[in-house]
C-alpha cells in the first residue's frame, strides 16, 4: 500500500490534537504503519496549528510537502487556502465553512476573503465544506467541530463506522462521550 498523507489544520484550541489521537490509533489498530507530527505555533493565541498524520505499510516520514496531502482537514476556510498548496491533484479538502478572523482581520488592517472556497475549487480541488459548527452546536458543544469532521473523513476510509466510536469511547472524557459520537454521527451523515 502506498502512504496516505492526511493534514489536519486549524487554529489553537479547537480540538485538532484530540482529532490526530482519534485518526493516529484507529489506524495504528488497523494495522498500519502510523506517523503524526504536530506543529503548534502560536497556537495558544489562536494561531495556526497543523498536525500530520501519514499511514501505510511503512511510513518513513511524518511530514507532508506541497502536493503530497491526499486530504487536507480544515476547521476554517482561511486555512482551507493556506494549506491548500499541500493537496494532491486528486485530493480532497474537507472543509468547516466556518470563518475565524486572524489577528490582520480584526484590527481592521484586512478584509476576510469570502471567496476562498470557490478559489481552491476552481484550482481542481474537490472541496467537500459542511457547516460543522452548527452540526457541532447541534450535538451539544461548539467544542466538537473537531469530531464532527472526524466523522465526515470517515465518509472517505473503508474502515468501520464502529471502530471508529471506539476510539472516540476511548479517547474522550467519560462525561462527553455521548456528544462527541452524535457530532461524529451529524459529520458522517452529513
Amino acid at each position: 500500500m502506498n502512504t496516505t498523507s492526511i493534514m489536519i489544520v486549524g487554529v489553537g484550541g479547537q480540538g485538532s490534537l484530540l482529532a490526530s489521537r482519534v485518526l493516529g490509533n484507529l489506524l495504528v489498530n488497523e494495522g498500519y504503519d502510523v506517523k503524526v507530527s504536530e506543529v503548534h505555533g502560536m497556537s495558544q493565541r489562536g494561531g495556526s496549528v497543523v498536525t500530520y498524520v501519514r499511514f501505510g505499510d511503512k511510513v518513513a516520514s511524518p511530514i507532508i510537502e506541497d502536493g503530497e496531502a491526499d486530504f487536507i482537514i480544515s476547521f476554517e476556510k482561511l486555512e482551507a487556502a493556506r494549506w491548500a498548496k499541500c493537496l494532491k491533484k486528486d485530493g480532497k479538502i474537507i472543509v468547516n465553512t466556518q470563518e475565524i478572523d486572524p489577528m490582520p482581520v480584526i484590527t481592521g488592517a484586512a478584509v476576510y476573503p469570502h471567496d476562498i472556497l470557490d478559489e481552491i475549487t476552481a484550482q481542481g480541488a474537490f472541496v467537500d465544506g459542511l457547516d460543522a459548527l452548527s452540526l457541532a452546536n447541534e450535538a451539544g458543544s461548539s467544542k466538537a467541530v473537531n469530531i464532527v469532521l472526524m466523522g465526515r473523513l470517515a465518509k472517505y476510509f473503508h474502515i468501520e463506522y464502529d471502530k471508529w466510536i471506539a476510539q472516540i469511547e476511548q479517547l474522550v472524557a467519560p462525561k462527553f462521550v455521548e456528544l462527541n459520537k452524535k457530532a461524529f454521527a451529524l459529520g458522517f451523515n452529513a
